[in-house]
């Protein structure tokens, strides 16, 4: 039986693993969604929901107790001035972990971890707006009619024609 046995090792050191969950908290509480692995994002979840609940006390201790754990000053003033308040009528949930499927490279079952508000969205290829607009940029602009007639009356000739009918008569 595993009564009370600690959280998954990761494949790592105790220093690592911990590194390791620092810097996933800092970057989901910063850019509010990642893509890591499953069990990655299942030890995250915990660590980040302490955070958000540290985040709702707004005392200096608290901001303290943050800074500890967050690598980025700028995203625990995020965390107390903008989350914080966002799930202040929550007790708790503000993640929501999304299976994504299995990565191409080692088969490992990613998922998408997010805040709660911030909806997942796709990504969409060069098939989307971007693309719309590369291929707006691209299309040449139409010759006013002014324009073609001079073209007309003024013709040149391509200098490889040229060559090649003195080749002939020479």
């Amino acid at each position: 039986m595993r009564h009370r046995w600690g959280q998954r090792k990761l494949g790592r050191t105790t220093s690592h693993r911990l590194a390791l969950l620092r810097n996933l908290v800092t970057e989901l509480l910063d850019k509010e969604s990642i893509v890591t692995t499953v069990p990655k994002a299942k030890e995250l979840r915990p660590l980040a929901e302490k955070m958000i609940t540290l985040g709702k006390r707004e005392t200096l201790h608290a901001r303290r107790r943050a800074l500890a754990t967050i690598r980025k000053k700028e995203v625990v003033r995020k965390l107390f001035e903008t989350l914080a308040p966002r799930f202040s009528d929550r007790n708790g949930g503000y993640t929501r972990i999304i299976r994504l499927g299995y990565r191409r490279g080692d088969s490992a079952e990613i998922a998408m971890i997010q805040l709660l508000g911030s909806e997942y969205q796709p990504k969409t290829g060069k098939k989307g707006e971007k693309a719309k607009q590369e291929k707006k940029a691209k299309t040449p602009v139409k010759k006013s009619s002014s324009q073609k007639t001079q073209k007309k009356q003024t013709p040149e000739k391509a200098p490889g024609k040229k060559r090649a009918k003195e080749k002939k008569s020479g």
